[in-house]
């Protein structure tokens, strides 16, 4: 029987946003949007969050996930990395003697996850027998058709497609930045490092929003808040 783990990455300290992972989101601390999208997909025999915050484990506790160790200090400096620190948590439940087939790491500032995409993306990751599968969504623009600023004027990046039709070229897409599913073994075989056998799990961008500063946190709210107005109309 296998089994699986997902891992809310949740450190504290965040300097451009205070308590980041934990501020009030359209009516509760944002962490909850994730724990409870894990919950709810019952994909998972563990959910837990990685934090080096006890406030942060109160509420992920309190809110059904497990916090059984707390994240080490070279695991939440700002030069730690997401594969450190799942290889981290990977390592302690080793010691407890637990030991995963699949992962699922998700970003706690992640709203728009929900408990369906999760089962689907684990489903896909299980099917197709990926290595790891990755949201994404399409660049609202071409960057193809991007500039860049050189002694003070625009130039094209690549000029060979000046008149070529946005239609016609070649649709490019980005991480969403909100869950990665994994195949544990890879990921330990890679140390974190998949570059390759990665399967797509293609996401609205209607439904993806960097959090980074407030504008950012302001249009997430907005743009949840619009969904689940429409979602509601008769």
């Amino acid at each position: 029987m296998s089994k699986s783990i997902a891992i809310i990455t949740a450190r504290g300290g965040s300097k451009r946003i205070p308590k980041k992972n934990i501020r009030e989101f359209c009516g509760k601390p944002i962490i909850c949007y994730a724990i409870e999208a894990a919950l709810k997909s019952g994909m998972y025999d563990t959910v837990m969050v990685s934090t080096d915050s006890e406030e942060i484990a109160d509420i992920a506790k309190k809110n059904g996930a497990e916090v059984p160790f707390m994240r080490s200090e070279k695991a939440s400096d700002d030069y730690a990395t997401t594969a450190d620190v799942l290889l981290e948590v990977l390592e302690q439940y080793r010691e407890l003697g637990q030991e995963f087939d699949y992962m699922t790491c998700i970003y706690p500032t992640a709203p728009f996850v929900t408990a369906g995409k999760l089962t689907k993306a684990m489903d896909s990751l299980k099917e197709k027998r990926a290595k790891q599968v990755m949201p994404v969504t399409a660049f609202s623009y071409p960057p193809l058709r991007g500039y860049v600023m050189q002694d003070g004027v625009l130039n094209m990046k690549w000029p060979e497609y000046f008149r070529t039709r946005s239609q016609d070229l070649e649709p490019l897409y980005h991480d969403a930045g909100q869950f990665y599913c994994y195949q544990v073994q890879e990921f330990l075989k890679s140390r974190g490092q998949i570059v390759s056998g990665i399967v797509p799990f293609i996401v609205d961008e209607m439904e993806v929003q960097d959090i980074d500063n407030e504008t950012d946190w302001k249009l997430a709210e907005l743009k949840y808040s619009f969904m689940h107005s429409a979602q509601n109309e008769p």
